[in-house]
């Protein structure tokens, strides 16, 4: 009896123990413990029970781990989502397991397989890991012993939630869903441009652009400032939203205590939910009020329409059709054929659609022009696929804008003035015009279930199958043997023989080391120490395997394939010039594209200005230096290249101060046996260095590089950056404006340059004053910057001017 007691008091003790542990597993997971999938209960909740944490099903046989409102309680797929590890990469419904480390290291494993999600702590702190732990904000937090010390937290890797207190920053943007019912990444972000505007960019797989803000006002004239590099937003638990470019609002409840989330949806729009004591989610405050302003809806040839009613809904521009049946964002196909084909100007003509557009993609702008004049002249341009032709309220006359693609098509009865559609002309009457009305898909989609099909070993044991494994094994590893054994003695070939691999790879036609996505992730330690942000991308510091320092430019916004990319690797790796910054690789590994740079010991100009080791006497080497550089691209290499960024952030500095361009990469190519002057989609450069041209419709030429240079040398000149104040387009009103005129004033003969040129001159420069250098300094920059552009000297010119001096003539 006595033995039976105690053993029922054991018995009972053990499950006591055992549901304590349970229970207490469920605030924290410590080191040396996982969650797993074939578990339903293996959930994480907050003090509050507000939050869950765990496996979250995403389809037949796919689970992503995921943080969740649980309350009230949800199951299956109603929960409201608020942050996922492996959105794009779910695991397996079985023997998937969410793990700490005994070294304090998380992992995600797949079906006990494959690592899909990790967080290398040991790494991240000196502070050793002691349990992952889920707070009542919902933030998933690594902490140590004494929970002090955040080692790594969900707040700072958002997917497409914010939640309130959550900062909102340069690295951590929101991008939507893909669909509804599919929870991997979509097309839309919300993110800090590198103007250090807040912005929504469409990314597609063909095309991208931006369409929040309003793309067709600047900044200040939608609330927004550039003037900050903090770049953080936060929503309060108030309802408060507030951005370091001055965005700021309040939700319509501000001020009730109510669960809130901002999101950016699926649909394109970022909206803030609300919903209190348990009920639904409420819209309290939304980016976008007109739907179909939204870019990419309707995909390429599409045209969006909205009705109160029924909602978005897309068609075809007349003449084309449904490229895929259950997706709109697949956009439309042409019916008819190229209008490249020969004597194809006489069989064409418009279709006119009111109140329709298509935004962007302008092959080039002509103001005060007659209909009849713009007609003729998307006839006569094969790759014209229409224009609009609208009436300019600020002139007075009509404007012609000549479309080389149909994308973000909208009908809205708002939208002033009308879009030509190019069609051939024996069909013309066939087609019909889009009308605002609800359409529907031809097979309307259903919603994307992940499948992952998977095989499991069962339980008991095949001896046959054994014997197949150990075998498949043994040849597995011989092959590997043989494998290995070949590359060795093809590495060594190649670097004995100088001949066709350098470090395992074959390299490009440029000379240039074509690099793979890891090698550089490994080298700049996962993109972690960033050193300067071009207009193309961020740039990182990097450690390559010959233990060479590089400068790895992670580009965005690039969207062509790889061989249109590496054929303009190809001219850039063939730039060769003392004063251009050396390309040393590049990467094209799916959607990755990355620059290799030579790293520059003493940064940018920009970050020099102020510092006392840049007297006038290396300003003035700078400044040769740069200009040669610009010399060679504008008038020496093969191909006519126009940087149109010339700014001090792109003028970097060696160890000898010697002035090196950078981020001319991608900017514009073009063949040297064409025309001097060109058009772009797009206004490109940096506000305060931009040239009167951009602004005006004008042509652009390699002149624009010339002002923006003149503009570097008057900020070298007196400590001034043409971006603060009001600058407009390389003018800033009571700044570089009125020194120009003033110096203007006082270069005229007569006037000695000495009882002057101090009050000119930045006061914090150090260093003798040269007044033969410094006057032919501010001479040439004053014939940079004329408006008139024909009134600038070319970059040649501006070399010459400068050796002039320095080889001692007057």
């Amino acid at each position: 009896m006595r033995n039976s007691s105690f053993l029922l008091v054991l018995v009972l003790s053990l499950l006591h123990i055992s549901s304590q542990a349970s229970s207490a597993n469920r605030f924290a997971l410590h080191r040396g413990s996982s969650l797993s999938v074939d578990n339903p209960d293996d959930v994480l909740i907050s003090n509050s029970g507000v939050f869950s944490a765990g496996f979250y099903p995403v389809g037949v046989n796919a689970y992503c781990f995921a943080v969740w409102f649980s309350r009230p309680p949800c199951s299956g797929q109603n929960c409201t989502i608020v942050w996922m590890a492996n959105r794009d990469k779910p695991v397996n419904g079985r023997h998937s397991k969410l793990s700490l480390k005994k070294n304090g290291n998380l992992m995600l494993t797949d079906a006990g397989q494959a690592i899909v999600w990790a967080q290398n702590t040991v790494s991240l702190s000196s502070s050793p890991v002691h349990q992952l732990q889920l707070l009542d904000s919902g933030n998933l937090v690594l902490r140590d012993r004494e929970n002090r010390v955040t080692v790594w937290q969900s707040f700072d890797s958002p997917t497409d939630t914010l939640l309130p207190e959550q900062n909102l920053t340069r690295d951590t943007p929101l991008v939507s869903s893909r669909s509804k019912g599919n929870f991997s990444s979509g097309y839309y972000k919300l993110y800090f441009d590198n103007d250090n505007v807040l912005r929504l960019l469409f990314d597609g797989p063909s095309f991208s652009s931006v369409y929040w803000p309003d793309p067709s006002k600047v900044s200040w004239e939608v609330g927004r400032t550039t003037y900050n590099d903090s770049r953080v937003a936060m929503l309060d638990s108030l309802g408060n939203f507030t951005s370091s470019d001055d965005l700021k609002f309040l939700s319509s409840d501000f001020g009730m205590k109510t669960e809130r989330i901002l999101k950016v949806d699926h649909d394109g729009n970022v909206r803030v939910y609300s919903r209190g004591g348990g009920g639904e989610w409420v819209v309290t405050w939304q980016a976008i009020t007109e739907p179909c302003t939204v870019h990419g809806i309707c995909g390429p040839n599409g045209i969006c329409s909205y009705s109160p009613s029924e909602g978005r809904s897309c068609s075809c521009a007349p003449g084309y059709v449904w490229k895929h049946k259950t997706d709109w964002t697949r956009g439309c196909v042409p019916k008819f054929k190229s209008f490249c084909n020969k004597n194809s100007e006489t069989q064409v003509d418009f279709l006119v659609l009111p109140h329709h557009d298509f935004y962007g993609y302008d092959i080039d702008y002509f103001p005060n022009v007659t209909l009849v004049a713009c007609k003729e002249m998307c006839v006569n341009l094969c790759n014209c696929r229409g224009f609009q032709y609208k009436f300019n309220e600020d002139t007075g006359s009509f404007d012609c804008y000549i479309k080389i693609l149909l994308l973000n098509g909208c009908l809205s009865l708002q939208q002033i003035g009308s879009m030509y559609i190019k069609l051939p002309k024996a069909n013309l009457s066939s087609y019909q015009i889009p009308m605002k009305e609800f359409n529907t898909l031809p097979c309307p989609p259903k919603d994307q279930e992940v499948i992952l099909p998977r095989t499991y070993l069962k339980s008991h044991r095949n001896l046959v199958l054994e014997i197949l494994l150990i075998c498949a094994t043994v040849l597995a590893v011989v092959e590997a043997v043989v494998v290995f054994l070949t590359w060795s003695f093809l590495i060594g070939a190649g670097r004995h023989k100088g001949g066709a691999y350098v470090n395992g790879y074959h390299p490009a036609a440029t000379g240039c080391r074509r690099f793979t996505y890891a090698e550089l992730k490994k080298a700049t330690k996962n993109f972690r120490e960033e050193i300067g942000r071009g207009s193309r991308g961020i740039v990182y510091r990097g450690l390559l395997q010959d233990h060479r320092v590089a400068a790895v430019k992670r580009l965005y916004g690039v969207n062509q394939g790889e061989e249109a990319f590496l054929a303009e690797v190809k001219t850039i790796g063939n730039l060769n010039h003392k004063n251009l910054i050396e390309m040393w690789g590049y990467c094209a590994e799916g959607k990755h594209r990355l620059l290799v740079y030579e790293f520059m010991d003493h940064g940018s100009l920009s970050e020099n200005l102020s510092s006392p080791q840049l007297d006038w006497t290396k300003r003035f080497e700078i400044a040769v230096g740069s200009a040669k550089g610009l010399a060679y691209l504008h008038d020496e290499f093969l191909e006519w290249v126009l940087h149109c960024d010339v700014k001090p952030q792109n003028i970097l500095l060696d160890s000898n101060y010697q002035a090196k361009v950078a981020d001319f990469g991608l900017s514009k190519l073009l063949n040297r046996k064409g025309p001097k002057d060109t058009s772009f989609s797009r206004v490109r450069g940096t506000r305060g260095y931009m040239a009167p041209e951009w602004v005006d419709h004008l042509p652009i030429t390699s002149k624009v590089d010339v002002y923006s240079y003149g503009i570097v040398l008057l900020e070298m000149l007196t400590g001034r950056n043409p971006s603060g104040g009001h600058a407009i387009y390389g003018e800033v009103k009571g700044g570089y404006k009125r020194s120009t005129s003033w110096a203007r004033e006082k270069m005229k003969p007569g006037v000695a340059m000495e009882t002057w040129i101090t009050e000119y001159l930045d006061p914090a420069i150090r260093g003798n004053l040269d007044i033969k250098k410094i006057k032919v300094l501010v001479s040439v920059a004053l014939q940079c910057v004329e408006e008139d552009r024909d009134a600038r000297p070319t970059m040649s010119q501006v070399v010459e001017m400068l050796l002039r001096h320095e080889n001692g003539a007057v």
